[in-house]
């Protein structure tokens, strides 16, 4: 039984107590009161009775004339003269007047109230006795009145005491809910922490659970940064904090996969012109000063365009990595803004000539870095300050114009959407969930994402997209109940009108909705954080599984994320690529794995592409693994 429910019946007991103490009490002294006043008129009325008659003629008449009158008042129930012998000679008695009382009531309180009697006398002689019983009716509805008072004004206060009973476990239950909640995530590997109730023994344990996930979340923030460290060594230049060419190549490489990629974007090469030169005249904690400035000011730039990255490729070769855009015109006049002031500020003159591509997924990594490397050439050949755009190969887009890909759009979103099955497998080969990256029929044929989801970023489609999505996975799930992960665009988490729109969904197919696995970018939840904790609460009573990709780059972020609900974490390919060949690469995996196994959070690497790796990371303890080397036989993604 719950402490609720004792409570109120503790409060019900008491006042039934108090109710049936006071009523027994109140009745058995009126009871008492009236049979004692009673019994003290019957007998001062039978004596005044009887001297009333020892002063009269002892005519017959006379006498019986006497009681009748006095019975008939209506306040005897009986009146009788005996004689001296003890014989009855004149009877009045009349029947109990109980109106509206009831008999069980009259029955439970019968008076045992004795006769008055008197003796009459004649001179000096006796002439009778006089017995006199009062009606006792008066006494019984009065009682029954003051029993129907004391009953009302016990409902009154019962009805009083009851509110003010739920108000007093009302207040109660609050704070005895939030600790009832903060400890069910506390189980949940959720460590939130509740406002601190007035009570004081519920203050005590919810300051101990406070205590508690203030000191799980700080050792885990401590243990996250401590592998972001390990990673930054391991991804990150140390002179410029850009990222090293390994890691940089291996996003290029990314940006260009037709499924996981934008489709196209811009690639700049900045060179740091005659970099030994200065690091002779400068010095070299100067120069290397300048490099972790250029780095920065590119890092700006990302932080502008958003999703980029930037390398260093060799001692003074840096790279900007912009997927999704593709403006050149637009991206050289930043790089102007952002890198010449800081090449004019040195009195010794610094060179930074510059090189701009554009790409699609259907370029090839090594074309694209000769062309890019050409075109730097000829750049520095130009001069300190001059700016190359390469023209790499020709790309024939589908369409010329923006409403030309608004109705193709449309009209493929009206067809429909095919969702491609790349299964996630555990260490036991079993299906986790099956990775479906959408594809639109445009022009005849299924096209990847990267076709056309930077089209439908500039036209901006991307919450209508999205909620297509989550229609056909959640069609398809309920058509043959195998669980999906869908990818949903940075917009879904802060857009309204998305969150109010898939609830309806979710409602129609709640079975479906069951084993949908929705992921965002790791950027959404550590820049948008208040909105991605907003999205998690509003869909989790729905059942779906929350999960971020591409985890890597703000790993260190986790601890903030403890409260939000997680079910996985996809952890990026950057990490992954070579795992069984990288011992320190592996410490950090192992790390990532334990502090999110620490929080209830599955772990999935992802981009896995051969089985040696796969053997690696179970053995690093993470929980599932997709990608080209894991991906099951007959689930070849290819539409036509």
């Amino acid at each position: 039984m719950s402490l609720i429910k004792q409570l109120w019946l503790s409060i019900l007991l008491l006042l039934l107590l108090a109710f049936g103490g006071s009523l027994m009490i109140g009745l058995t002294s009126l009871k008492q009161y009236t049979e004692q006043e009673m019994r003290i008129k019957n007998a001062d009325n039978a004596n005044a009775l009887a001297l009333s008659m020892s002063q009269l003629d002892k005519d017959p008449v006379t006498i019986e004339l006497l009681l009748a009158a006095q019975f008939d008042t209506g306040h005897y129930r009986l009146v009788e003269l005996r004689s001296p012998e003890g014989e009855v000679e004149i009877r009045r008695e009349a029947d109990e007047q109980l109106g509206d009382v009831p008999n069980w009531f009259v029955e439970w309180l019968r008076f045992d109230i004795p006769a008055g009697e008197a003796v009459v006398q004649d001179g000096w002689q006796q002439y009778g006795t006089v017995v006199l019983e009062s009606q006792h009716s008066y006494a019984y509805r009065s009682l029954w009145q003051n029993v129907q008072r004391l009953v009302g004004w016990f409902v009154l206060a019962a009805l009083i005491s009851a509110a003010l009973a739920w108000w007093i476990v009302h207040s109660i239950r609050r704070p005895l809910r939030a600790v009832i909640e903060q400890a069910r995530d506390i189980g949940n590997r959720r460590f939130t922490t509740s406002e601190e109730p007035r009570t004081r023994e519920l203050r005590q344990v919810v300051t101990a659970m406070n205590l508690l996930s203030a000191t799980v979340r700080d050792m885990l923030g401590q243990e996250s940064e401590k592998l972001d460290r390990l990673r930054r060594k391991l991804q990150q230049d140390e002179v410029s904090g850009a990222d090293n060419r390994a890691h940089f190549m291996q996003q290029l490489e990314r940006a260009l996969d037709a499924d996981s990629g934008q489709g196209m974007g811009s690639l700049v090469m900045v060179r740091i012109a005659r970099l030994s030169e200065l690091n002779d005249r400068l010095g070299h904690q100067a120069t290397n000063r300048l490099l972790a400035e250029v780095a920065s000011a590119l890092k700006q730039l990302v932080s502008v365009y958003g999703g980029g990255h930037v390398g260093r490729l060799n001692g003074s070769d840096f790279a900007l990595l912009l997927p999704g855009d593709d403006d050149l015109e637009a991206l050289t006049q930043a790089l102007k803004t952002k890198l010449h002031p800081l090449a004019n500020k040195s009195p010794e003159g610094v060179g930074l000539p510059m090189a701009l591509i554009a790409f699609t997924n259907s370029d090839a990594r090594s074309e694209l870095l000769s062309s890019l490397d050409g075109a730097l050439a000829q750049a520095e050949a130009d001069g300190d300050h001059a700016v190359t755009i390469a023209t790499g190969a020709a790309h024939q887009s589908l369409f010329s114009n923006r409403d030309d890909w608004r109705r193709a759009i449309d009209t493929a979103l009206g067809e429909g959407l095919y969702l491609g099955h790349y299964p996630v497998l555990d260490a036991e080969a079993r299906a986790i969930h099956h990775e479906s990256p959408s594809r639109l029929k445009i022009q005849g044929h299924w096209q990847p994402a990267g076709v056309f989801m930077p089209w439908i970023s500039r036209l901006g489609m991307n919450v209508e997209f999205d909620l297509a999505v989550v229609s056909a996975a959640l069609k398809q799930i309920d058509s043959d109940a195998k669980p999906l992960g869908i990818n949903l665009s940075h917009q879904a988490a802060r857009d309204s009108h998305f969150l109010s729109e898939i609830k309806p969904l979710l409602r129609q197919y709640p079975q479906a909705a069951a084993k949908l696995w929705l992921e965002l970018p790791e950027s959404v939840a550590v820049h948008h954080l208040e909105s991605f904790r907003g999205l998690c609460r509003e869909l989790q009573p729905f059942g779906c599984r929350m999960g971020l990709e591409h985890v890597g780059p703000e790993f260190s972020k986790l601890a903030d994320l403890h409260d939000v609900g997680l079910a996985y974490l996809k952890i990026d390919s950057s990490l992954v690529t070579g795992i069984d060949e990288q011992p320190e690469q592996q410490a950090i995996l192992r790390g990532m794995a334990t502090l999110a196994h620490s929080l209830g959070v599955l772990v999935i690497a992802e981009g896995v592409t051969q089985p040696d790796e796969t053997e690696t990371l179970f053995e690093l303890g993470l929980d599932g693994v997709t990608g080209p080397g894991v991906r099951a036989e007959g689930s070849d993604d290819k539409a036509d």
